[in-house]
């Protein structure tokens, strides 16, 4: 099947990006055929997507073969969108906001992915509701902002809490950039294809998430901050405690919260719940 010109499409449907849904198509077939394959899904998996838009990525996902569940915020644009998949076999549309729909009623309790060009306003709160879904994905695909993409990557020393609210849950790598130039209008920024491998299970206990969190949302709440300093002034603790649990946990007293890994901030939580 012929990929539809979405150019054209967009000037018969009179349709002009819009800013305040942080809208910036992207058009390139070549570009859009290289998401689909760093997915690596098999045919007829399911797929949620995103921000459908025009559905330049619904598209190419039904081509593939998947059976697409897309999810789009703008109702203007449910007239281009629905040219575009007429005719496609296993694509849905469903308008809402992602970041309050609610999830099994796009992909029920079977296993799927998410592949989705996302508006870069909803990163970080859409990554954690997908990260902590009651059925979660088994693969995440995103296309968000580059520097966004490398904080997700990154490891201690350069550590932040999106990256450790990420990594406990799957193994994030960045597949490829998409220079600005390739999206309509073209964003301030280049983007990254983000792809998310979920953990068969969380690197964190169940039981021990909250307390987790807890202590590294205070730990990152004062990133300039000695870690012992940071805990003390966000927690119902001493600065003493603080000082017993970093010890317990074999890190210095002057370790800050960049510089922890997961398994520091397991033991450090370890020594919060008094074991």
């Amino acid at each position: 099947m012929r990929e539809p010109n979405w150019r054209d499409l967009l000037r018969r449907h009179g349709i002009r990006p819009s800013k305040r849904f942080g809208q910036h198509f992207l058009l390139d077939g070549r570009r859009l055929e290289s998401i689909v394959a760093v997915a690596d899904l098999p045919p007829g998996s399911r797929v949620l997507e995103i921000g459908a838009g025009v559905g330049t990525l619904t598209w190419h996902l039904a081509i593939a073969g998947h059976a697409v569940a897309a999810v789009e915020l703008d109702a203007r644009l449910a007239p281009a969108l629905e040219e575009t998949v007429a005719g496609l076999p296993g694509v849905r549309l469903v308008y809402g906001d992602i970041l309050t729909l609610p999830l099994d009623r796009l992909h029920g309790s079977q296993p799927h992915a998410v592949v989705a060009n996302i508006p870069y306003g909803i990163t970080s709160a859409l990554l954690r509701r997908l990260m902590e879904a009651e059925v979660p994905a088994f693969r995440v695909v995103l296309t968000v902002q580059q520097e966004v993409a490398e904080r997700v990557v990154s490891g201690p020393g350069d550590m932040n809490l999106l990256a450790l609210s990420v990594q406990v849950y799957g193994q994030p790598t960045i597949a490829s950039v998409l220079p600005a130039s390739a999206f309509y209008p073209p964003p301030e920024v280049d983007s990254a294809v983000l792809r998310i491998d979920r953990y068969p299970q969380p690197r964190v206990p169940p039981e021990r998430v909250p307390l987790f969190f807890e202590l590294a949302r205070a730990g990152f709440a004062q990133r300039r901050k000695k870690l012992r300093n940071a805990l003390a002034s966000r927690l119902p603790a001493t600065t003493e405690r603080v000082e017993a649990w970093l010890a317990a946990s074999g890190l210095p007293p002057g370790a800050r919260a960049q510089e922890l890994a997961i398994e520091d901030w397991l033991r450090l939580c370890a020594a919060a719940a008094g074991e």
